[in-house]
């Protein structure tokens, strides 16, 4: 859908889609207007109370409908995304993928997980019931265009509520295509809604009477505006925020399997993930044979055209964010890091950064202490766990974390009492999966999404008593 700029003269305000690849004009989308918001909400409240009464199995119907809707459109789907934010294409369908999984996970489970609690008391009968909110405001990026979304719409749903969608502005495209796909499945049409809207007009919609919760994906700044402003109005909030994720790895640990797969995990979208491994805090004795595999599995890395299938490193979304990652590179390297891989910026178009390794990294670095989101990682050499547990959670950040030894004893031991962060993984790096709580802490935001618990975010946990 291409809009003509005359369109702006009319006083239509555009948001503007464009590739990060080759840097040509996707589409331009109308932003939607006061009026039409003020519609769209309205249409959501009314739906939404209708829809809170009907049974799972009538609600299930057209979640499982969304996942085959997803299954049929996967390349299509896949390919917008590696034209909104450059994801490869291998990665969308895996994206896509596992979207449909989760609309499948709580279409199956939705009446299990929200079936009435009983609780012994002094009454004939007393127990707790889980009754939906209402609306419900999704703030997300452009990271993984449809699993943020999924992960919030899919237990949403099922649960009774309603969703309205303001998506980054720069997978508008993805954006749209997601409120299609609700209304093809046989959702009620207004029952979850794309808005098109840039960020400064988020506070308009939380302000809605109507709106009764908001659930946000993104950077630190972007959580505390809208946590601030829904505190102020007494509405409930989730936040999933930015990560500085770190990988220990101990001098027992399998190094060749490790290597691999902390090579994979910063890699994965680029390095634009909250939960990819970006700190790497390695016991001494083995520290410079992990460089060297960890080298190798990053120079592995085929960079490209998100289309082709043998690209597995794409462009990153937009290129004002890899000139900030090349500069926490640049002040790293001034503050006496070395530059073991990568760490230039390519020449031609696109929002390109190389794979890049920096070792000797210490304290008061760039590289150490703030989100790196891209293809960039650090890698930390440390005495003893003690000292890699320190380095681990000397950070603001706490949402994901992993641990990598032949001791898994110890490794459990680890994760489960000594990290600082909200999944924290033993041989393995860190990932979402439907059937279990995703959040963080500290700086990385409140609440959890996916499982029983994120279902249970968004509902009135009502007791009821009988005398």
């Amino acid at each position: 859908m291409l809009w003509h700029p005359a369109l702006e003269q009319k006083g239509i305000h555009l948001i503007t889609s464009v590739s990060p690849f080759d840097g040509r004009l996707i589409a331009e989308y109308p932003e939607t207007e006061p009026d039409e918001l003020a519609a769209h909400i309205e249409t959501a409240s009314r739906l939404q109370r209708d829809w809170e009464n009907t049974a799972f199995a009538e609600r299930a119907v057209p979640m499982r409908e969304m996942a085959r809707l997803l299954d049929q459109n996967r390349d299509e789907l896949a390919e917008l995304m590696a034209d909104e934010m450059g994801k490869p294409v291998s990665q969308g369908l895996g994206e896509v993928d596992k979207c449909a999984w989760v609309c499948r996970h709580y279409a199956d489970n939705a009446e299990r997980i929200l079936a009435d609690q009983a609780i012994e008391a002094d009454r004939s009968k007393s127990y707790l019931a889980f009754r939906p909110l209402g609306v419900v405001l999704a703030v997300m990026p452009w990271n993984f265009p449809f699993w943020q979304v999924y992960r919030f719409l899919a237990p949403a749903l099922m649960a009774g509520n309603a969703g309205l969608l303001k998506h980054a502005s720069n997978v508008t495209g993805c954006s749209l295509w997601i409120d299609r796909l609700t209304v093809d499945a046989g959702f009620p049409d207004g029952l979850f809604r794309s808005l098109v809207l840039p960020s400064s007009r988020v506070e308009e919609v939380l302000e809605h009477p109507a709106v009764v919760a908001a659930t946000l994906t993104g950077s630190d700044p972007a959580g505390r505006a809208v946590a601030s402003k829904a505190g102020s109005l007494l509405k409930k909030t989730v936040l999933e925020l930015g990560g500085s994720d770190p990988y220990i790895v101990l001098a027992d640990a399998d190094i060749e399997m490790a290597a691999a797969t902390c090579s994979t995990s910063r890699l994965i979208n680029g390095g634009q993930s909250c939960i990819a491994a970006k700190r790497f805090i390695v016991e001494a004795p083995v520290v410079e044979e992990f460089a060297e595999r960890f080298t190798e599995g990053l120079a592995r890395a085929v960079m490209g055209d998100p289309r082709e299938s043998t690209t597995t490193l794409g462009p990153m979304a937009r290129a004002d964010l890899r000139d900030e990652l090349h500069d926490q590179v640049v002040r790293s390297v001034d503050a006496g890091a070395t530059l073991a891989l990568g760490g230039t910026l390519p020449d031609g178009n696109g929002a390109f950064y190389p794979p890049t390794l920096l070792t000797n990294v210490t304290a008061g670095m760039a590289v150490y202490h703030e989100e790196t989101f891209g293809p960039v990682a650090a890698i930390i050499s440390v005495d003893d766990v003690d000292e890699a547990v320190h380095v681990a959670n000397d950070t603001d950040f706490g949402l994901g974390a992993a641990i990598f030894t032949s001791d898994v004893e110890l490794g459990e031991q680890v994760a489960r009492d000594r990290l600082q962060a909200g999944a924290c993984f033993v041989n393995a790096f860190v990932a979402s999966d439907p059937r279990l709580p995703f959040g963080g802490i500290k700086m990385s935001g409140y609440g959890r999404e996916l499982s029983d618990l994120g279902m249970r975010e968004f509902l009135n946990a009502k007791t009821v008593v009988v005398a």
